[in-house]
């Protein structure tokens, strides 16, 4: 369904909410998360487990198994076990080979 949020950009909102992993830019650590809502300039996510005490700056979204669907995003606000990203505009992030080999644990 599409919602209009407060910075007017155009929301698609999930009936059922999207698996996807977060993921730090060094590849250091990963959390499992669920996109609940998107548009063209962010995301809401829930957040399995814990939130705080991860350095949530900037990290990568990883949107398919293989790790080359994904999105650098950086930390735009936290509410409980959802937060919110904002999606940066640095050009088109390439898959790392940190993001495959966690997405393919060998």
């Amino acid at each position: 369904m599409m919602l209009p949020d407060k910075r007017g950009a155009r929301r698609v909102s999930f009936e059922r909410a999207v698996p996807a992993n977060m993921m730090a830019i060094d590849g250091t650590w990963q959390r499992a998360c669920t996109v609940k809502d998107v548009s063209d300039s962010g995301a809401k996510l829930i957040v399995g487990g814990p939130v705080l005490g991860l350095p949530f700056k900037e990290f990568f979204l990883v949107l398919s198994s293989t790790g080359l669907a994904c999105r650098r995003c950086e930390l735009a606000w936290v509410n409980g076990s959802e937060i919110g990203v904002a999606f940066m505009r640095h050009g088109h992030t390439k898959a790392t080979k940190a993001m495959i080999a966690v997405s393919h644990p060998q």
